[in-house]
């Protein structure tokens, strides 16, 4: 521990500061868990509320430097993929349920 006072003073504010930021990173990181467990479970509007619900947050903490931008837009990112794929998937798989065959339309050469 530290002799002086303002070094005393600094200490106890960065375990303060410290325990705050933990509970906060906690939540940025279970908002994120909730929306993989929505793409996982396939449903793709539960996925989309759970994503509209994290987004805000992410981008909060972000600004505040709790977490990096860079991790938050890579978060926001690959997110949104996965969601836009659910789509995708679920139009491939209906559409081989109805017998009719989907084909992707051909790039001019």
């Amino acid at each position: 521990m530290a002799n002086i006072k303002s070094a005393k003073k600094r200490a106890i504010q960065s375990e303060k500061r410290r325990k705050h930021n933990a509970s906060r990173r906690s939540m940025v990181r279970t908002f994120i868990k909730k929306v993989y467990a929505a793409i996982s479970s396939g449903d793709k509007k539960a996925a989309e509320t759970a994503f509209a619900q994290m987004q805000p947050i992410i981008d909060r903490h972000a600004c505040k430097g709790l977490i990096h931008k860079n991790k938050a837009a890579r978060h926001k990112s690959n997110l949104t993929a996965q969601i836009n794929a659910m789509s995708e998937d679920s139009l491939l798989k209906k559409r081989r349920s109805e017998g009719c065959e989907f084909k992707a339309p051909e790039k001019p050469v």
